[in-house]
């Protein structure tokens, strides 16, 4: 007994120190994100005379409302719009592209169709940085400069999405086709009704993913927008750092980037669950 008691100890001590760890851990990230918001609370002097407060002040409504309908080109409210169309755009249209190239390359046998996967799986190696002057080019051309259209169309295919709902449909059981097949349904029916089930979680991990991948876009955005209506928030914290002799308004910046991190976090906390199982069915 005395052997198993001290088993139970040394594992009890080792929980604890491990969760001493991540509480330091969280703290130490979380930090900065609280000083942001103190910062984000108070007045101007306050935070340029030191030492800056560290508890939240009286300014929070005043500052946030000047971010959020005034900022300093185009309102805050306007931009987080523009961002959230953008990183919604281009998380779903990525599942839907990927899901279908997917589905194609595993359950229909045509010419080609493992070079069709390996030419997708090639372009991992061409980000956005290396075909952003032909893929401008391109959008000019059709006019969809300074649209959602060309925010997102650009950046909606993705070969990472597509390889890993490949992955995941070669373990679904060939009976399951087979079934469905002699059940007479057609491979559309198959695919709503077993397969996008069967793929929820995978769905949900990489929804999350490409939605702040979308979210945190800046170089594409910057390159074919000039149109301030058309700024996202990532931009338009960039323009709010003044230039030559100009004052920084920090709590209306501070505000800003605050604002800015709260749709990825609601994104996140919401689907938590099937993110987590999402990430474990794909290591599996």
């Amino acid at each position: 007994m005395a052997f198993g008691n001290g088993i139970v100890q040394k594992k009890g001590s080792h929980l604890w120190l491990t969760h001493l760890f991540m509480i330091l851990g969280v703290l130490i990230i979380f930090f900065p994100i609280w000083l942001a918001f103190v910062a984000s609370t108070v007045t101007q002097p306050e935070i340029v005379s030191p030492p800056m407060p560290i508890l939240p002040g009286d300014q929070f409504i005043d500052n946030y409302k000047a971010a959020l309908f005034a900022g300093v080109n185009v309102p805050v409210a306007k931009m987080l719009f523009n961002s959230f169309v953008m990183a919604m755009g281009i998380a779903v249209g990525k599942i839907t592209i990927s899901l279908l190239s997917a589905f194609a390359i595993v359950y229909f046998r045509f010419p080609g169709r493992q070079v069709f996967f390996w030419l997708i799986f090639i372009t991992l190696m061409l980000p956005v940085e290396v075909r952003i002057v032909p893929t401008f080019e391109v959008i000019a051309s059709f006019g969809l400069l300074n649209s959602y259209s060309g925010l997102i169309l650009p950046l909606i295919a993705s070969a990472t999405a597509t390889f890993l709902f490949r992955q995941f449909f070669m373990t679904i059981p060939d009976e399951l086709a087979e079934a469905a097949r002699v059940d007479g349904a057609k491979p559309m029916r198959f695919f709503i009704d077993i397969v996008l089930p069967m793929s929820r979680t995978n769905i949900a991990a990489l929804f999350v993913i490409l939605f702040i991948y979308g979210w945190n876009q800046y170089l594409w955005p910057l390159l074919i927008t000039t149109d301030p209506e058309m700024n996202t928030i990532v931009m338009g914290i960039k323009q709010m750092f003044p230039s030559g002799d100009d004052v920084a308004e920090w709590p209306v910046i501070m505000a800003t980037s605050i604002l800015a991190m709260i749709p990825p976090v609601i994104v996140v906390i919401s689907m938590q669950k099937l993110f987590v199982r999402g990430l474990m069915d794909s290591e599996k």
